[in-house]
């Protein structure tokens, strides 16, 4: 008996000082890779590097700032999400209190899990494939062809932010649906037992008991969206700035702006590093880290607001 206390001991000795170890290395990883892009880059990072346009070229990358970059990968964020949330939001009601048939239910479970396992250049080859049909020249712009029949450019602002909706959309789904399901049984149920229906309990109790989870899943796939590239790149266009009417900040010239390219701070890393046009070293790791200061406030925000809701529950 004293043997198995031992080994019992012992075992959970070591889980700790595992669970330490790993914890330790993760924290460790994430601080090196921030501070490597800090001391890499933050002889650039100036107000005039936040706030001025940069270069049509990325060869001259570093005489010019990440306004626009920033600016497109703001409107993108918020395209994508307001596009994904009121559709991941009913999907997630659906599968959680509408679903009567198992089958269908397993069935829509693994199409979600399918779609959130497919890469994202696939996602944004289909979207190529798909929003150059001439009926959708609405969302960009439209190519004249020879043969009669205008074609749609295929790439703008509003169809990577669609892009966007369809590569997020099973992730804020899956976070939704997991925070409805943390609601207690004993909360729906007192709810019932008032009087109230189905459709207001869902609606008046269970998304507010719900809303920091909903919150959190939100966030996270704001994230995905801000740090992809590939659909960006397929979907969005090439240019550093702001394609369209100029001056595209005017708001007569907004929808003009959105139905066409621009860049976001990913390509123009891309851009700025050898892998692109540009050989810019400190312009790429400059905005990278500017990028993951966006990621971080990000992450902060939804820890305060999720913790803010887990008070206002109790």
């Amino acid at each position: 008996m004293k043997y198995k206390i031992k080994n019992h001991i012992v075992s959970d000795k070591l889980s700790q000082l595992y669970s330490w170890i790993s914890i330790a290395t993760v924290v460790a990883v994430c601080l090196f890779i921030i501070l490597i892009v800090f001391y890499l880059g933050y002889d650039v990072i100036s107000l005039r590097f936040l706030t001025q346009e940069p270069n049509p070229s990325a060869l001259y990358t570093d005489n010019g700032g990440i306004l626009t970059p920033m600016i497109g990968t703001i409107i993108l964020t918020i395209i994508g999400v307001i596009i994904a949330l009121p559709l991941s939001l009913c999907a997630a009601i659906y599968l959680c209190f509408y679903a009567k048939q198992r089958i269908f239910q397993n069935l829509v479970n693994t199409a979600i899990d399918i779609l959130s396992g497919v890469p994202t250049i696939v996602i944004a080859l289909f979207a190529l494939a798909i929003f150059t049909l001439p009926q959708f020249g609405f969302l960009s712009t439209t190519i004249e062809m020879e043969e009669g029949d205008g074609q749609a450019f295929g790439r703008s602002f509003l169809v990577a932010g669609i892009t966007m909706a369809i590569m997020v959309l099973p992730f804020i789904t899956k976070a939704i649906v997991q925070a409805i399901q943390s609601v207690p049984e004993s909360y729906i149920e007192s709810s019932y037992s008032l009087g109230a229906s189905k459709w207001y309990t869902i609606t008046n109790m269970v998304l507010f008991c719900a809303r920091p989870g909903i919150i959190t899943g939100t966030t996270l796939g704001m994230g995905r969206i801000i740090g992809d590239t590939a659909i960006v790149w397929l979907a969005l266009g090439g240019t550093l700035r702001m394609t369209g009417i100029q001056p595209w900040f005017l708001p007569q010239n907004w929808l003009s702006t959105l139905r066409n390219t621009g860049s976001t701070l990913t390509t123009y890393i891309y851009y700025a590093s050898p892998a692109g046009e540009g050989d810019n070293y400190e312009v790429a790791f400059g905005a990278s880290f500017v990028l993951i200061v966006i990621i971080v406030l990000l992450n902060a925000i939804t820890a305060i607001i999720g913790n803010a809701g887990m008070k206002g529950n109790s």
